[in-house]
């Protein structure tokens, strides 16, 4: 399977190239194509293949990132336009879940504070895990999407389209301990911002955030 990664946390270590790394661990991949339409320089993450624009692929997936789509920019529509006319899967976290429910006619607007913390999610299956989340714009329209969970504070906290194979997730299922303890090493994050996650309870994980509801779709 060839992965797209829009890759839009490439100017980081620990989120970027270590996240990255955490979510391919639960995907079978022969190849990763990295594209970073945000920006022109990146960190070398010594995997995958940097690519200028989409290329043909068996899935993408859309990263977190430090922009926001409540500020729209002009590299965010070459993105849209990828979600509304690629026919392969998708999947989408934080960011990724909020530009994917903008450009299939959804909104997202900017809280007054951020949300950063571990919390209970609820599914309208009745499965409550936690994830970490850490965010300050919210979709408050799924468009064409389907909202499946949602948390206290944040109630479109995950999506499916009725259709397509689409999967979206307000949350960060890649922020395992491992990536925050390498941010926290490396000074992407502060002691201060680290202690507001408590990672003693079990987090959900990509695998049963993403990879096995994605398979769900087909």
């Amino acid at each position: 399977m060839h992965i797209l990664i829009v890759d839009l946390l490439a100017e980081r270590q620990a989120f970027g190239r270590e996240g990255v790394r955490e979510i391919l661990e639960h995907f079978e991949y022969t190849k990763v194509s990295l594209w970073s339409p945000h920006v022109s320089q990146r960190v070398d993450y010594e995997f995958g293949t940097v690519v200028q624009e989409p290329v043909d692929c068996d899935l993408i997936i859309i990263t977190g990132s430090r922009r926001n789509v409540s500020m729209w920019e002009p590299w965010m529509d070459e993105v849209a336009r990828l979600i509304q006319t690629s026919s392969i899967p998708i999947l989408g976290i934080c960011f990724g879940h909020q530009i994917i429910a903008a450009s299939l006619g959804g909104r997202v607007v900017r809280a007054d504070e951020t949300s950063a913390f571990v919390s209970e999610v609820t599914y309208d299956d009745g499965r409550v895990i936690n994830a970490l989340f850490t965010h300050q714009d919210h979709v408050v329209d799924a468009g064409e999407m389907i909202p499946i969970a949602s948390t206290d504070h944040c109630s479109i906290a995950a999506c499916r389209h009725p259709d397509r194979p689409i999967l979206t997730v307000q949350y960060h299922p890649e922020a395992v301990s491992a990536v925050i303890e390498e941010a926290l090493r490396i000074g992407e994050m502060t002691q201060q911002e680290r202690d507001q996650f408590d990672l003693n309870c079990s987090i959900i994980n990509v695998s049963d955030a993403l990879v096995g509801p994605l398979q769900s779709l087909d």
